[in-house]
Parts: C-alpha cells; structure tokens; sequence
C-alpha cells in the first residue's frame, strides 16, 4: 500500500472510500479478507483514523465491509451481492451461477401434506388437496442467501419428494414433468428475522430479510408454483428491467408483475 499512503496525505474520508472502492473492484482486496487493525491501516493509506473511521463507516452502510467487535473480530471485507433479477424467470442456481457464484443447496424437509388455505387460494387448489412441500437452504459459495419454502401441486408432479432435490427445481420439474414457468407474479416485502430464519440465515434476529412470494403458470396457464423466499438483504440486491411502450407513460414487465409492498410500521 505504498502508493496508497504517498496518494493519502491530506485525502479525505470520500478519497479514502474510493480508494478503497478501486481496490476491491480490481481485485486487490476480496470478499471475507479482514483487513489490519486501524492504526496500521491509517498508516499505510497515510491518513489521520478518525479520517479512516469515517470512511470505514461510509463502507459498512453501503454494504461494502462489515465491522464485527471483539478480540477475534474487526473490519472484513463483505462478500459480494447476489443480483436478485426480477425480469427472469430462473431459478437460484442459474441465477449464481451467471454471476459468478459457486451454488448450493441444503434440503431442510419435503413431505406431501394438504395445501391449506394460503397455498390452494394461490394455487387454484381446494385446502385439503396435496401439495409438495419442501424447503431448502440457498448457499452462494457455501454461505446462506435464502431460505425457500415452496409448494407444488401433487398431482402434477408425482414423485417429486423422492428425487434429488439439490439442484435447480424448475430444470427437474421441466425435464420430469414438462412444466416450465412462463409467467410469475412475484411480491416483495422487507421483513424482520425470526429466531429460526436468523439462526438458518447467520444473522441477527430481527435484521431485515427481503421476503419474496411468487405463484408461478406454464403457458398453457397451469399454477405449478407456490413460494415464498427469504433473502439476506445485506446479500441481495434487487434489480428489474422494463422497456416503455411508445404510446404509453406505462412500462410494462415481459412474462412477470412485480408489486413491492413497503414494511409495515
């Protein structure tokens, strides 16, 4: 960091950040690296710590680095958002694995069971018809991302519980029971952790998890879908992209309805 302190002397917390920014951008600093005590780091950029605090602070709120106290904590680098696309259709995998991730996934449970009213009202199914219940655990390069709960009508997919279920499950449901989303209408809310999410998730109870649900149709308009997703928002972000129809003020989204509900108070 040489060339850093030589650039430092007199920068402020905003040249500070940058400078920081850059280096985790090329590659210099990465995800989960802890960086060295505040007193060496100022030293090596050449600035005041109070300079440095103030920079580390503008980091932690963007979600950049993550401060954690104690003998055995300090200043890590975060690991990298996962782009939570709500213009396609795909599952979490693909979604990893376009942007660079190394997925997994942990079966939590899976059972057939009635559907109850929530599941049948979204999925045009009486409460006492079976569903496919399973649960998992989303990991992005063997950390928690989300916690999913879906739900899937039994007669279209006989058998589903018996087979390996670690891997993308719209590319199973497609290859086994020729169902393949064509449209979802998904809604987001923030939501705060309960104790078993927290403790599934690694976060405090209470911090805030991007709850998503989605009830999701093949083309011929056949409800497959039921779910609900709890992703670490510190881990996420969000993004969607519309084209403007010409002759309207209105964008639309192709395939999918996004509606984002805000927190409640």
């Amino acid at each position: 960091m040489a060339e850093a302190a030589a650039s430092g002397m007199g920068a402020t917390a905003e040249g500070v950040r940058q400078r920081l920014m850059a280096m985790v951008e090329r590659g210099a600093l990465k995800p989960g690296e802890r960086l060295g005590a505040e007193r060496d780091l100022a030293a090596q950029l050449g600035v005041s710590r109070s300079t440095l605090r103030q920079a580390l602070g503008s980091l932690e709120a963007s979600g950049i680095v993550r401060r954690v106290p104690g003998r055995s904590g300090g200043t890590f680098i975060a690991p990298g958002k996962v782009d939570r696309d709500l213009s396609r259709i795909v599952g979490v995998p693909t979604l990893l694995r376009d942007q660079g991730f190394t997925a997994g996934s942990r079966v939590v449970s899976v059972a057939v069971m009635p559907a109850g009213p929530e599941a049948a009202g979204a999925l045009g199914l009486d409460a006492n018809d079976f569903v496919v219940d399973l649960v998992r655990i989303r990991l992005a390069d063997g950390s928690p991302i989300s916690l999913e709960h879906a739900r899937f009508p039994a007669n279209l997919v006989p058998g589903l519980p018996e087979r390996d279920l670690s891997g993308s499950i719209y590319e199973l449901i497609d290859n086994a029971y020729g169902l393949r989303p064509d449209t979802a209408t998904e809604t987001m809310e923030v939501v705060g952790a309960a104790p078993l999410e927290a403790s599934i998730l690694g976060v405090e109870v209470g911090s805030p998890l991007l709850s998503i649900t989605r009830t999701t149709q093949d083309a011929s308009g056949r409800l497959f879908e039921f779910s609900r997703d709890l992703f670490r928002s510190d881990r996420t972000r969000i993004s969607v992209r519309v084209q403007g129809a010409p002759s309207s003020e209105s964008a639309q989204l192709r395939g999918r309805r996004v509606e984002l509900v805000p927190p409640l108070d």
